[in-house]
């Protein structure tokens, strides 16, 4: 039990540091994405309003996806976020991995992000 405290402060001190050098604007927003052991989360943010514009989610009922604990729920709620965010006007964004490793579902959103056409 302490390993998994441990490892969420660590998350939680590296996402800290990250925010501090990121910002999002009207003009290019910021893709925060959060994932747990059983769903992933993306939303696009507006900092200077402090305001979501756009978000997308494994537990979405748009979503169709049931379990979002793997790659390939990943890639389809990047294509949905992205999908989302174009409707809205949305195309340049800066991404805010969360604090977690650019690697396995953090990674397979992003990239199906840019292939949807999200620019970062």
């Amino acid at each position: 039990m302490i390993h998994q405290i441990e490892k969420k402060e660590i998350r939680k001190t590296i996402h800290e540091r990250i925010r501090r050098k990121l910002r999002g604007s009207a003009a290019r927003p910021r893709l925060a994405v959060f994932r747990s052991v059983a769903h992933i989360y993306a939303q696009v943010i507006d900092d200077a309003e402090g305001k979501t514009l756009v978000s997308a989610s494994s537990v979405d009922k748009g979503g169709k996806t049931t379990k979002g604990g793997n790659v390939a729920a990943a890639k389809a709620i990047g294509k949905l976020v992205a999908e989302r965010a174009k409707e809205k006007g949305i195309t340049k964004v800066v991404f805010d991995r969360g604090g977690y490793q650019y690697h396995g579902r953090v990674k397979a959103l992003a990239d199906a992000a840019r292939a949807a056409g999200l620019e970062f």
